[in-house]
């Protein structure tokens, strides 16, 4: 009995309205640029569909028809292809290593000139970790070199 209180629009009375449906279909219906949109993915996903395809089949194609050449010269091309990667791969450690020097080098410049580049706070710590390990092991040495000398007088009495 709860209907009979709910607000109902009214029917539309002319004919060429077409009725809800297509009022409801014209109101969640695209607009040109969203329509626009759409018609380009599609197009542009069409067409790499197509190139994709395309470059596929080529590749099998030209694999299958120069797999007997390829087989034939394949103790060339191992051969140049290993002195390929072999001078690759030594040029890239050469100037990898040339660009760690230099970096190195303008670090220690800009160390010693006092512009505290990134890690020195670290290098200076461990700089004085090592020189106070130093100066107590000198302790360390004076204080118990007598110690070890007395010890060999007495293990050699003669000595």
């Amino acid at each position: 009995m709860a209907d009979r209180n709910v607000y109902r629009p009214p029917r539309p009375t002319t004919a060429d309205d077409g009725g809800p449906f297509i009022q409801r279909l014209r109101t969640h219906s695209l607009n040109s640029t969203q329509l626009m949109g759409i018609m380009t993915l599609l197009i542009s996903g069409a067409i790499l569909l197509l190139l994709t395809g395309v470059t596929i089949t080529v590749a099998v194609v030209g694999l299958i028809f120069f797999a007997p050449i390829i087989i034939l010269t394949s103790p060339i091309w191992v051969s140049i292809g290993t002195l390929l990667f072999v001078v690759v791969a030594g040029f890239v450690s050469v100037c990898g290593s040339g660009l760690a020097g230099v970096g190195a080098v303008y670090w220690l410049y800009k160390y010693f000139r006092g512009l505290h580049p990134v890690g020195s706070d670290r290098v200076d710590y461990a700089r004085s970790r090592i020189a106070d390990t130093a100066s107590h092991m000198k302790d360390y040495a004076r204080e118990y070199g007598g110690y070890f000398q007395g010890k060999v007088k007495d293990a050699a009495p003669g000595a």
